[in-house]
């Protein structure tokens, strides 16, 4: 009898799951503002990696591995979204911030869970991580931009510039 509740308990969770995350999904997929749909980014994403570890731990790669891409363009919908705005990142952070927050924890994340992914399967793993990564440097540099290098002078006509 306790084996039956354990099983059904076990499915009941994964549909729960499922559910939270289409219902997320849902209301991503409907907002419009390029802000507040980075904004819905952490709840989403964290729902997602939660299915993508259950799906690690019971070693259902190619699902976890689908989640995970379809993770990757969500985010990557958001900074194409953000960027369109043309807003300063510097000045108003709001979005360009909870994302890169959201996604330098998916990173971490996924850094623990692909050891315990079979060499076969690391590949692609990798692959998305290292998409993610590109995708998190972009919106570090929107937040912190580096000092502008000097101005230079033109050289005068006839002259060749010192190496």
């Amino acid at each position: 009898m306790c084996g039956i509740i354990l099983v059904a308990l076990a499915l009941s969770g994964t549909c729960f799951s499922q559910d939270r995350i289409a219902d997320l999904r849902q209301r991503f997929a409907q907002e419009s503002d390029p802000v507040r749909k980075a904004k819905k980014m952490p709840q989403l994403g964290e729902a997602e990696f939660q299915q993508i570890q259950k799906d690690v731990a019971s070693e259902e790669f190619t699902d976890a591995l689908a989640l995970l891409r379809q993770y990757r363009g969500e985010v990557q919908s958001c900074v194409q979204g953000l960027d369109a705005t043309g807003v300063n990142a510097v000045k108003h952070s709001s979005g360009f911030r909870q994302l890169q927050i959201s996604l330098r924890e998916s990173l971490r994340r996924l850094d623990t869970m692909i050891p315990l992914i079979s060499p076969g399967a690391q590949s692609g793993f990798a692959e998305e991580h290292a998409k993610l990564n590109e995708l998190n440097k972009h919106l570090i540099e929107e937040l912190f931009p580096g000092p502008k290098p000097p101005p230079t002078k033109p050289l005068p006509p006839g002259e060749k510039e010192h190496q």
